[in-house]
């Protein structure tokens, strides 16, 4: 007896259809979940390869001018794929990155399947899984590499059709978006990645707030300001001031830096801290709602930066002061050092290990970096420092020009070492041009 086939009535069809769209819109809605969070990947692809029909499927790329692709997210099928297996039939599968943009294409356009079941990648790969044709289309494309979408049809569902073709064709536009914005947070991930790099190499520490005074972001110096709880500290995930006067100031400077610098100002506010201990720090606020700063406030909406550092006056010490002054050599630096706190050239030379001669053309190279009033100076006061138990050692026997020296010197003796490197290091050196 032979079946009597009904036509479908017209409100069949349309609940299919509806289904139908239905099944699209959360698939849709699957994949770009996908494309914010790449863990989703996986659950995104088996919904593909179960709308376009098939029983695997995968994410691929491939650089130009190699034979081989990656594969950086995939379901159902074994990897790695051998690279020696897909070279046999590289020349025909290349068709698969080489077409139009969203444009489906199967394996058996591209070579037969008799061909295809010759291959080495067929018997060793395919078969073994019961994978007897591919269906693509090409993702992304740059100078330099192609990413295709690709679902793996099993020997239960045949080779690629019409349905598959169709199937592909609505999805990959969505599957191509959803690829491009992932790249797109996965380059502003490894910007803001970059940023917080950069932002924990500051010595000074550093905040990110809101205008709530919610703390956003602190960098390493930041974050061991607020371990120690002495001036700053971490309450309720809001940054507080030990010192309520101070707390009330910061907490008016961040609400008011979500107005802008119109409201601020562009150079923000300075705030003297004070620790338990007498430390004093500086607290620098800047709002950064406005200009080229609104980059750093982008992320998780902060509106004010503020940046804490330890008062401290940086003072170079006096040797090192007259070193630079008058371009000494570290050797040169040390012989002056020596004469002033040791004595004359054979207590020098003694205490180095040298010859006499060496220290004295030292000192002749000290003198000629000079001016010439500084060099007076050293050269009286060199003279009258050389140990004054020799002349008292002397007595009355004391050579006259030695007497003359001293009574030359006299407003230089008066002068201690350490005032005397000071002066040095307040005459203005002789010019070398």
């Amino acid at each position: 007896m032979n079946r009597v086939s009904h036509p479908r009535s017209v409100s069949e069809s349309s609940k299919d259809n509806s289904d139908d769209q239905q099944q699209l819109s959360d698939l849709i809605s699957v994949i770009y979940d996908a494309a914010i969070d790449p863990s989703r990947w996986e659950d995104a692809i088996v919904s593909i390869v179960q709308f376009v029909g098939g029983a695997a499927g995968g994410l691929f790329c491939k650089d130009v001018g190699v034979q081989h692709a990656t594969v950086p997210h995939r379901f159902g099928f074994d990897v790695p794929l051998r690279v020696e297996l897909f070279r046999q039939i590289y020349s025909s599968a290349e068709g698969h990155f080489l077409g139009d943009l969203e444009q489906p294409i199967a394996t058996t356009d591209l070579m037969s399947f008799a061909a295809l079941t010759q291959s080495e990648l067929y018997r060793q790969w395919a078969e073994p899984q019961g994978l007897v044709d591919f269906v693509s289309a090409v993702v992304d494309r740059t100078t330099v590499s192609t990413a295709i979408f690709g679902v793996f049809r099993h020997r239960r569902n045949g080779l690629v059709d019409e349905h598959a073709r169709r199937q592909m064709r609505l999805i990959a536009p969505h599957i191509r978006r959803a690829v491009v914005i992932g790249k797109m947070f996965e380059f502003k991930a490894a910007e803001l990645a970059t940023f917080v790099d950069t932002l924990d190499g500051l010595g000074a520490g550093m905040y990110l707030v809101d205008p709530g005074g919610r703390l956003i972001h602190a960098n390493t110096a930041g974050n061991a300001i607020l371990d120690a709880r002495d001036i700053l500290s971490s309450v309720g995930g809001r940054l507080v001031a030990s010192d309520p006067q101070v707390d009330r100031t910061l907490r008016d400077v961040f609400a008011t830096a979500g107005q802008g610098d119109a409201a601020l100002g562009i150079r923000g506010i300075a705030l003297p801290l004070t620790g338990r201990e007498g430390d004093r720090y500086v607290a620098h606020a800047l709002p950064l709602t406005s200009g080229a700063r609104r980059r750093a406030g982008i992320v998780y909406t902060a509106t004010a930066a503020l940046f804490v550092r330890k008062a401290s006056l940086a003072v170079a010490s006096i040797p090192g002061a007259i070193g630079s002054a008058f371009k000494l050599t570290p050797t040169e630096l040390r012989v002056l050092l020596a004469i002033v706190e040791v004595g004359g050239v054979p207590e020098v030379a003694m205490a180095f290990g040298v010859a006499d001669s060496t220290v004295r053309t030292h000192v002749s190279r000290l003198f000629e970096k000079q001016a010439p009033r500084a060099r007076r100076i050293s050269s009286s006061w060199l003279q009258a420092i050389r140990r004054p138990w020799r002349d008292r050692r002397e007595g009355a026997h004391c050579s006259t020009q030695k007497q003359q020296i001293f009574a030359r010197s006299s407003h230089i003796r008066r002068t201690t070492p350490k005032q005397w490197l000071f002066r040095m290091a307040c005459v203005r050196p002789a010019c070398s041009g």
